[in-house]
């Protein structure tokens, strides 16, 4: 079971390394733009969320696979280069779509800390880790992100 168990958490660091990424990107380019304070608060609070989740990683205790992260960033810088409806510059959809992917990639990490508090029974095996303040903390990374998704949405498909 504790196998399983390290695959699922190399696959969900995995995921948050690409999101941390993403998050951190989308926030350097708008920079000086009414969509900086949100993404810088919310790359830095999804960076804080991949240090808690190592930790929680060291203490079950399960090592971190370092291919998988290394692939999950390598993913990340990749799609950068996915079609935008320009052929050389940054455009309204990929704003929307930064957006839109990091909002899900919240919702799915109130899913992993409620999955390992529960199904896995962190909650009861790391006394430490308090799963119901990151469920809180994710929703509130939701909700500052939510009104910057909605206007992006809307300059994009305007």
């Amino acid at each position: 079971m504790d196998t399983l168990l390290g695959i699922y958490l190399n696959d969900q660091l995995a995921m948050g390394l690409a999101w941390r990424e993403l998050a951190r990107r989308a926030a350097r380019r708008h920079r000086g733009t009414e969509f900086e304070v949100p993404l810088r608060e919310a790359a830095s609070a999804i960076a804080e969320d991949v240090r808690t989740f190592r930790g929680v990683m060291r203490a079950v205790p399960v090592r971190a696979n370092p291919l998988k992260a290394g692939l999950a960033v390598a993913a990340e810088r990749l799609s950068r280069f996915k079609p935008n409806g320009r052929i050389a510059s940054y455009s309204p959809l990929s704003r929307f779509w930064e957006l839109e992917a990091l909002a899900m990639g919240i919702e799915g990490k109130k899913i992993l800390w409620t999955t390992l508090r529960d199904a896995a029974n962190l909650g009861n095996r790391l006394a430490d880790v308090d799963f119901g303040a990151l469920l809180v903390r994710a929703d509130r990374q939701r909700s500052l992100l939510e009104p910057a998704r909605v206007r992006a949405g809307a300059e994009a498909f305007a």
